[in-house]
This record gives structure tokens, sequence and C-alpha cells, in this order.
């Protein structure tokens, strides 16, 4: 968007001064000057406290201010009181207030918050058209579809060194092979379905390994995973953490046998989009945001029985191997960055 003339300047986190970079390839970026609290409760204060700073500092200065999140939608009509020629447009992001690793208030909070952020956004961006029904049908007209974008990735050649660099998170996960290991990439959360995956997977007669990258958002979650493979007693489920590494986590991609989603309360997510672009075969949480994405070239499953049937099926159904290149096609076909940067710049325009 510099490139056509924009004048764009993201905020950021806390970081220390010398850190700090001021512009990335023509977009300005500006720092909270306040460090975040170790406390997990202090830093969500901390993280509204930030948004509205930015609110408050930026309102004046710019035209549009394009907000990411609903958290503080109460907040909301400080750029209208501060600039009344600003165009505010509110990306609502998922369905937050149905994440259960919040609590009841916070919630509460969350739905109030997302309500008033329709209320005070001239232009509510939905990352997927089944967000639609999600906003109040008066204020359905502001609405404007643009998802997440995708770029296709380079192949990474099959590498069993980069897997030694994981192995003091679980030993077992230098021994899986080329095409034959299920893959999970994800925040281990239970709106993420973890617990359903993992319990379908050891309830199936499947003797590949389960590959699961991510980190649990919760020490109760993460209990409840444990207990579970205590339950069975499997050593075939690898929980190996979050990686980083983009290198690693493409080519865990674009090798595995079938790559397994589980979201089931956001938008367009951009793991699923990674992994179509990646020609997997995807095996999905079955619902209404998944399907917009994969229409009928991936596998869907509604619970842990369901899970395990279709894990078997998939074993011994070569058949299912002609859906990698029609789901990466559709997704080449609908979120390429191009397609979707045009969108933006229309919505911005008008």
């Amino acid at each position: 968007m510099v490139k056509h003339d924009y004048d764009i300047t993201v905020t950021c986190e806390y970081e220390p001064p010398e850190s700090r970079i001021d512009d990335y390839k023509g977009v300005k970026l500006i720092y909270f000057p306040l460090k975040p609290p170790e406390n997990y409760f202090l830093r969500k204060f901390y993280e509204n406290l930030s948004d509205i700073y930015f609110l408050l500092k930026l309102s004046r200065r710019f035209d549009i201010i394009y907000f990411l999140g609903i958290e503080v939608g109460l907040f909301l009509f400080i750029p209208k009181i501060l600039n009344r020629n600003l165009m505010l447009m509110v990306n609502i992001d998922g369905v937050m207030w149905k994440r259960t690793k919040f609590n009841i208030l916070e919630r509460w909070l969350l739905k109030l918050n997302h309500i008033f952020a329709t209320i005070f956004a001239d232009k509510i961006v939905i990352d997927a058209e089944n967000m639609g029904n999600y906003v109040s049908e008066s204020r359905r007209k502001k609405t404007v579809f643009i998802p997440y974008g995708v770029e296709e990735i380079e192949e990474v050649p099959w590498d069993p060194q980069k897997l030694r660099a994981l192995s003091d998170r679980n030993p077992l996960i230098e021994k899986i092979k080329r095409n034959d290991y299920w893959l999970v990439v994800a925040r281990l959360e239970p709106e993420n379905n973890i617990h359903v995956i993992i319990e379908g997977f050891l309830k199936s007669n499947s003797t590949r390994p389960l590959v699961i990258v991510g980190d649990p958002t919760s020490e109760k979650y993460k209990r409840s995973m444990e207990k579970l493979l205590k339950k069975y007693q499997s050593k075939n489920v690898l929980m190996i953490g979050s990686i980083y590494d983009s290198d690693i986590l493409n080519m865990l991609r674009q090798n595995c046998f079938v790559y397994i989603h589980g979201h089931s309360v956001g938008g367009t997510n951009p793991s699923i989009l990674e992994a179509a672009i990646s020609k997997n075969i995807i095996l999905a949480h079955d619902n209404e945001f998944n399907r917009e994405v994969c229409g009928d070239f991936a596998i869907y499953f509604k619970d842990s029985d369901d899970l395990k049937d279709k894990l078997e099926l998939l074993e011994e159904d070569p058949e299912a191997y002609k859906l990698k290149e029609k789901l990466q096609d559709r997704v080449k076909k609908r979120y390429s960055w191009d397609k979707i940067v045009n969108k933006y710049m229309l919505a911005f325009n008008i």
C-alpha cells in the first residue's frame, strides 16, 4: 500500500528503545511507551490501555483508522469525537465471546465490546462471509468482506537434521518419516478442539504418529490433555510446542500425511490457508468457517468418534489425495494477497 502512495502507520507493543525499528519498507512504526506487566490479569488491562492510548494519540492525525479486534469497542467513540472527518474501520475478527478460555465476565465484556464496535465503526470488516451472521441486521449494511490472505510457499526439502533441533522437546520427533505423520498447528485451547483431535486419534487404529505444534493457553487445558494421554497410555502423540522457524514449520506442513484443523470459532483462520497452500489433505472441524474456506475439497469431522472414523478412512482411501490440488487451486484463486490488497484499497477509498 505504501507503493500506492498511502501514508501508513502501524502501532506496536512496547519494545526497548534500543531495539525499535521506526520504519519497515516505508511503513512507520510507533510503540506503546510502557512495559507490559508479568501478571496475566494486569496484562489484559495493559493491552486495553495500549489501544486507548493510540486512539487518543492518533485520531487527530489520520484520515482512516483500521482497528483490529473488538476488545475496546466501548472506547471507539474516541476517534469520532476527536476527528469528525475520520473513517473508522473495525475488523471484528472471530466470535470471541464463545471462547471458553475467558471467564464469564470476560465473555460478557467481549460481547458488549463487539456490539459497540459495530455501532461506532463506519465500516465493519468481516474476514469470513459467515461472520456477517454475528453483526446485527441493522448494521450489516456497513460490512465489507475482506478475508485473510496467503502467499505461495517455496518448497522446503525434507531434512531430518532440522528435526534434531526439536529433539529436546520430544526425542521421538527425530523418528517421523516424510508423508507418514498427522499434523496439527494451533494454539492449544478448547475452541481449537485439540482434546477432540487427541481423543479421536487415540481411539483410532492409526500407527502413524500425531505431531502437535503449539503451546497450551492455560494450565487447566494443558492438564486435561495430559490426562487424556495418560488414560490411553500412548507415546504416539508428539507435542513439540510452538515453532517460529518458518523453514521447519513449512517443511512439516508440506510433508505430512494429513493436516488436521480443529478451529471452530474464528473467521478465516490463517493456519488453514497455510495448510491448504502447502497442498495438504485437510481434515477439518465441521463448521461454517472451515467449510467457507475449503468447500468440498476437505474432509470434515464433528466429534472424536467421527474423527476416529475419518482417520481410519483416510488410511485406506487413496482417492482423498485428489483433494490436495483442488483445494490449493481454490485457495490461490480466493485468498491471494494481491486480490485482498485491492479490496482494502477499494474499501479505504469509499
